[in-house]
């Protein structure tokens, strides 16, 4: 099973997950999955959205698909809080290695949480952020 990094109650990260991966991803409680990760960027070996999209709405888990590449634009993270908005909880986004994904969820929480309190969610996570002080 990949490594899931609890960001929020109702919010985590991972990296690269695969079909294997859904059904222990629900079993843990997770209710929505969310794609950052292109198709084909990590090769012809990298696990294709459709075949996770489909384990995990055979496990009553919603799916969305946000790909994107490189750093997340404004209308990336203001629709990766949208789509965590919407959604059933708790929601998992994963990318290649978490990074992208929790970048884009720092940023959609801009003016909303202290750039403190964001920075120390995502390093409680892994992440380090400190870069984006000034975007938040």
């Amino acid at each position: 099973m990949t490594e899931i990094r609890k960001v929020t109650e109702d919010f985590a990260v991972a990296p690269q997950i695969s079909e294997e991966d859904v059904a222990e991803i629900a079993a843990a409680g997770y209710k929505t999955i969310i794609a950052n990760r292109p198709d084909g960027e990590g090769g012809p070996n990298q696990p294709a959205m459709g075949g996770i999209r489909v384990k995990a709405e055979s496990l009553g888990l919603a799916f969305h698909a946000l790909p994107f590449s490189g750093a997340p634009s404004a209308e990336i993270a203001d629709r990766l809080g949208e789509l965590i908005g919407e959604s059933a909880k708790p929601v998992l986004a994963y990318c290649r290695t978490g990074t992208r994904s929790i970048t884009a969820w720092a940023l959609s929480h801009a003016g909303e949480n202290s750039a403190d309190d964001v920075i120390s969610a995502a390093a409680d996570a892994g992440y380090d952020l400190e870069n984006l002080r000034n975007r938040l």
